[in-house]
C-alpha cells in the first residue's frame, strides 16, 4: 500500500520545551487515521509541520514522497484548531475566497455541503455560532480535491447534532484517493471512522496500529484504550 505520509525522527521545540520527540509515523492512501493525546502532547505541532506552516529542528517528513514545499501544500488541506476567515466576510465570500486560494476547491461541493449543513450563503461570519462555524470551515476544507487532510479537532465543543452532522459529512466526502488525519479529545464520537490510531504523548507514538485489530487484542474500544494509555 502506497505511503501518503511518512515522517522519521521528527524533534520540535519551542523555547526549551519539547513539542515533537523522535516522532516516526506512516500514513497509508486510502486510509482515515486517529491521532489521539492529551493536551500538550504534540499533536497540532506535527500537523502544522505536514501542512507547511511549521518547520522541524531534527527528521523529516514526507507528503506523497515530497519534501514540504510548494507541491505538497497544493495537496495537502488543512483544518486548524482555530477561526481564520475574515470577520466581515459572508459566507458566500469565504467560498469565493477559497476558490480563488486554491486551485483544487470544488465551488458546488461546496454549495451542496452548506445546504447539507443547513447553512445560508448570506450569513455573515460574525453572527455564526461556534456550531456553525465549525461546520463551515469543515466544509471550506474538504470541498479541495486533496490528497490528504488533515482535521485539527473539527468537533470542538459543538453540540451533539452538530457532531453528527460533522461526521456523516466526513464519511460522504472521503476518497478512497486520500488519507485524512483527525485529531480528537472526543474519541468515542468519532473512533468509527478510523481505520488506524496513533496515541502520541510528549511527541512520541506510544502506541500505534489498525483500529479494528487493536479493539480486538485488548478487547476495549479505542475510547477506552485512549483513557488506558494516558490514564
Amino acid at each position: 500500500m502506497e505511503s501518503i505520509l511518512v515522517s522519521k525522527n521528527l524533534k520540535k521545540a519551542y523555547s526549551g520545551k519539547i513539542a515533537l520527540n523522535g516522532l516516526d509515523m506512516d500514513i497509508k492512501l486510502g486510509r482515515i487515521v486517529g491521532l489521539l493525546g492529551p493536551n500538550g502532547s504534540g499533536k497540532t505541532t506535527f500537523m502544522k509541520i505536514a501542512a507547511g506552516l511549521l518547520r522541524p529542528q531534527v527528521g523529516e517528513l514526507l507528503i506523497d514522497g515530497s519534501k514540504i514545499g510548494i507541491y505538497t501544500k497544493s495537496i495537502v488541506s488543512y483544518l486548524p484548531d482555530k477561526d481564520y476567515l475574515y470577520k466581515w466576510m459572508k459566507i458566500d465570500d469565504a467560498v469565493n475566497f477559497y476558490e480563488d486560494f486554491y486551485k483544487d476547491f470544488d465551488k458546488k461541493k461546496a454549495y451542496e455541503l452548506l445546504d447539507f449543513m443547513k447553512l445560508d450563503r448570506e450569513s455573515k461570519i460574525n453572527s455564526l455560532s461556534k456550531g456553525m462555524m465549525e461546520k463551515l470551515n469543515l466544509t471550506l476544507t474538504i470541498s479541495r480535491k486533496a490528497k490528504l487532510y488533515i482535521l485539527d479537532e473539527p468537533l470542538g465543543g459543538v453540540d451533539p447534532t452538530t457532531r453528527e452532522k460533522i461526521i456523516d459529512t466526513i464519511i460522504q466526502s472521503f476518497r478512497e484517493d486520500s488519507s485524512m488525519i483527525i485529531s480528537t479529545h472526543q474519541v468515542s464520537a468519532i473512533e468509527r471512522l478510523f481505520d488506524d490510531v496513533y496515541f502520541i504523548s510528549e511527541g512520541k507514538i506510544v502506541l500505534e496500529g489498525d483500529a479494528e485489530e487493536l479493539r480486538n487484542e485488548r478487547n476495549m474500544s479505542i475510547d477506552e484504550l485512549f483513557r488506558e494509555v494516558f490514564k
